[in-house]
């Protein structure tokens, strides 16, 4: 019956794209309906899931390799944040008729360079055939020593905030893959539009920095939904509050050079979102170890506020509170 054929082809696909990944040896080559994670003596798994869909997350002719690699990266991002190291993935595909086996080749492949890049296998998954837009969605697993999972609701008054990398490039990405004029407004070189770009294309998890955040940070999320939406989620979940002087916030130069042309994208730079960078606090004797732990993986962090008493996270510019329009990114 057609079933029987369409099951075929289903398993033909996934032999020749995915069971390449399953390099663990729960996985089981992909030939079982489930596979067995075995964390470490000692420790805790940590779990997470994120997922993408074309028209809302990604451009639907962004190219393949780099949606497969943005989706694994974005939860490698949660693992990161929490001090986790990673373990395996296991990934859902819903892809409608147009998508062809030289999009899927290209999409196994970039995320097979990730999967071995960052020692995190795929371990199992699902594929569906959908009437939609292609959806992808991850779920990723990692493992640290046993109760010593970073969570957002352990900040306290007195602690240094601090950000990895540089904050609003993806956002200011997007918006300058959907309009290439933006470029010439904001006075932007070649490179500097081409840096924008690709940090919407392909975030850089900050998994190197992961032992460093495990054992040095208070608190800690990662940088998803924009910097001053974020940082609030991890005020009120540590009931404290946090001042942020944004003349601090480590912009890249083709960020400065479009909020230099117009200031009014300070808000898009700081609520965004796509960063998959990480918010952390830890009280201000670590600051030093953890600047040298940082510098020793090639991170960049930087110092950009301090948590208070009391409740929110105020962006202080120019001496005033800015408000914001849409405090962070958000589905609905």
């Amino acid at each position: 019956m057609a079933a029987t054929d369409e099951t075929s082809a289903e398993e033909r696909l996934i032999a020749r794209y995915f069971r390449p990944l399953a390099t663990a040896p729960g996985a089981f080559g992909l030939s079982d309906d489930a596979a067995i994670v075995t964390p470490p003596p000692g420790c805790d798994l940590v779990l997470t899931t994120d997922g993408v869909i074309a028209g809302v997350h990604f451009f639907p002719d962004d190219p393949p390799e780099k949606i497969g690699r943005k989706v694994l990266r974005m939860n490698l991002s949660d693992l990161a944040a929490k001090g986790a190291k990673p373990i395996g993935f296991l990934i859902a595909l819903a892809l409608p008729a147009a998508i062809d086996e030289a999009w899927l080749a290209a999409f196994a492949s970039g995320l097979g360079e990730d999967a071995e890049s960052y020692g995190c296998p795929l371990l199992g998954g699902d594929t569906d055939r959908t009437p939609g837009p292609t959806s992808v969605s991850v779920a990723a697993f990692g493992a640290l020593p046993h109760a010593t999972m970073v969570r957002r609701s352990t900040a306290k008054a007195g602690d240094s905030v601090i950000v990895t990398g540089t904050i609003g490039d993806a956002a200011l990405g997007v918006l300058l893959r959907r309009d290439q004029n933006l470029g010439e407004r904001w006075r932007l070189s070649d490179v500097m539009a081409g840096h924008l770009l690709q940090r919407y294309l392909l975030p850089q998890p900050r998994n190197a920095l992961a032992e460093a955040v495990r054992c040095h940070a208070a608190s800690s999320m990662d940088v998803s939904d924009g910097l001053a939406g974020d940082l609030a989620k991890l005020c009120r979940a540590s009931g404290v509050a946090a001042e942020i002087d944004v003349a601090g916030v480590p912009l890249s130069d083709a960020a400065r050079a479009a909020v230099a042309a117009e200031p009014a994208l300070i808000e898009t730079v700081l609520t965004g979102g796509d960063d998959y960078e990480i918010v952390l606090t830890l009280a201000p004797e670590k600051l030093g170890s953890f600047r040298a732990a940082a510098q020793a993986v090639g991170i960049p962090v930087t110092e950009i506020g301090r948590i208070a008493a009391g409740q929110g996270a105020r962006f202080v510019y120019g001496g005033k509170t800015l408000t914001f329009s849409r405090p962070a990114y958000s589905h609905f």
